[in-house]
C-alpha cells in the first residue's frame, strides 16, 4: 500500500504550479516547483504541507487580495465527492498547504480570507487553518461559522464542527474552548440532525472531544438529546459518549439504559499468568444471571499498566454490548496483544485486569508481564 505521504508527492507539486500560473501568467512555477520538490520525499505528511505553504508564501503575490483572486482562480470545479477532485484545477490534499498559506497570510484580513476557507473545504476541507482564525477573530468567526451551518454544501456544514473541535488531530489546539466549549454548544446543536452523515460524524468527534474535558456537559447533552431521538441522533449520541462509556460514566450509561449493576455473578480468568512480551493474553469472562428479566449490559475490561516507578496507570479497552436474558450463562472471550506501540512504554511486573460492567468493577484478575532482555 502506498504510504500516505505520498498524497502530497510531486505530480502533485507540478500540477499545482500549472494551475497556479493558468489562474495567473506572472505566476513563477519553475521557481514554486523547485521550492516544494526540495527534498520533498525525505519529508512526513505534515511536513510536506508546510513546505509547500512556504513556496506559495514565496510565489504569489504579497498583496493578499491579490493573493486569494489568484488561488480562487485556481480552484478546480466544486467536486461532487472530495475523495476524487477534477483535475481541471486546484483540490483534493492540495487544499491543505492551500489552507495553510491563506491562515498565515490572510489572518490580518478575515473577512477575505474566511471567504477562500468557504471555498477552500469544498475542494477536501479547510478544517486546520480554520483555527488560528477562532484564536485572532472569536467574534467574527464564530459569527460566520453560525452563518455557514445553514449553508447548502456539507462539506461547509463539517467545517463548522470539524474545524471548531478543541482537540482537532493535526490542529492547532484551541485551549480557549478546552476551558470553555460554550460557544459551539450551539453550532452543534444545530447541526446533530443534519441529513449528512458526513456531517453527524464531525458532530459527534466534536463533543467526544468536549468529553474529555468536560463530561458532565456531554453527559448533559445526551441526558437532554437521546429521549425520543430519531436513529440518527442515537447513532451520533452513541459514538459520542464512546470515551464516557469507556470510562463508566454512570449517567451516560444510565441513559444507554446500562446504567443498573449486574444481577449475577462473573468468573473471570487470564491465560497465560506469566506473559512474554509481544505474545497475546486470553480473557474468558463468564457471566451468569440471577435476575427475571433481561439485562442490558456493557462489559470492558480495564489493565493496569506497570509504570517505571513501580506505580499503575489504567487504561480501559471496550469490550462487549450484549444483552443476558434471564437466568442465562454467557461466554465471553477476547485476545489482548501486549506489543509495541508509539504511545505506550511498557515494564515488567504485575498487571491487573478488572472487568467492569456497566461502569462497575465485578472481577479482577492478574498477570506477570516478562519483557525482552535490553539491548
Amino acid at each position: 500500500m502506498e504510504p500516505f505521504k505520498n498524497l502530497l508527492g510531486p505530480a502533485i507539486v507540478k500540477q499545482a504550479a500549472r494551475h497556479l500560473q493558468r489562474a495567473w501568467p506572472a505566476f513563477d512555477a519553475r521557481r514554486f516547483s523547485r521550492l516544494g520538490l526540495d527534498g520533498l520525499e525525505t519529508l512526513e505528511m505534515k511536513a510536506r504541507a508546510m513546505q509547500l505553504c512556504a513556496a506559495l508564501e514565496a510565489t504569489l503575490p504579497a498583496d493578499f487580495d491579490h493573493a486569494a483572486d489568484v488561488l480562487e482562480a485556481a480552484l478546480a470545479p466544486t467536486p461532487e465527492d472530495v475523495a476524487q477532485p477534477s483535475g481541471d484545477g486546484l483540490g483534493g490534499w492540495t487544499m491543505w498547504p492551500v489552507g495553510e498559506f491563506v491562515a498565515r497570510r490572510g489572518i490580518e484580513h478575515p473577512e477575505r480570507a474566511l471567504r477562500v476557507l468557504h471555498a477552500i473545504t469544498q475542494r477536501l476541507t479547510a478544517e486546520w487553518a480554520l483555527r488560528p482564525f477562532i484564536v485572532a477573530h472569536p467574534a467574527l468567526t464564530y459569527q460566520t461559522l453560525a452563518r455557514w451551518a445553514q449553508d447548502p454544501s456539507p462539506h461547509v456544514r463539517r467545517l463548522v464542527s470539524e474545524g471548531s473541535r478543541p482537540r482537532l488531530p493535526w490542529g492547532l489546539q484551541l485551549k480557549a474552548l478546552i476551558a470553555d466549549p460554550s460557544p459551539t454548544l450551539g453550532l452543534l446543536k444545530t447541526l446533530q440532525d443534519d441529513p449528512s452523515d458526513y456531517v453527524r460524524r464531525s458532530v459527534a468527534n466534536h463533543l467526544n472531544d468536549i468529553a474529555k474535558d468536560h463530561p458532565e456537559i456531554v453527559a448533559g447533552w445526551i441526558e437532554d438529546h437521546l429521549p425520543g431521538a430519531p436513529p440518527d441522533r442515537v447513532r451520533l449520541l452513541r459514538h459520542a459518549a464512546r470515551t464516557l462509556i469507556k470510562t463508566g460514566d454512570r449517567r451516560v450509561l444510565k441513559a444507554f439504559g446500562l446504567g443498573a449493576p449486574l444481577r449475577g455473578s462473573v468468573d473471570f480468568t487470564l491465560a497465560p499468568s506469566t506473559l512474554r512480551f509481544g505474545d497475546s493474553l486470553q480473557l474468558n469472562a463468564t457471566l451468569s444471571s440471577t435476575a427475571r428479566r433481561p439485562q442490558a449490559l456493557a462489559v470492558d475490561y480495564v489493565v493496569h499498566h506497570v509504570k517505571a516507578n513501580g506505580g499503575s496507570s489504567p487504561k480501559v479497552f471496550k469490550g462487549w454490548l450484549l444483552e443476558l436474558a434471564a437466568g442465562e450463562r454467557r461466554v465471553l472471550a477476547r485476545r489482548h496483544t501486549v506489543r509495541p506501540i508509539t504511545i505506550r512504554r511498557y515494564h515488567a511486573g504485575l498487571h491487573r485486569v478488572e472487568l467492569w460492567v456497566n461502569g462497575r468493577a465485578e472481577a479482577e484478575a492478574s498477570f506477570e508481564l516478562v519483557m525482552p532482555p535490553a539491548d
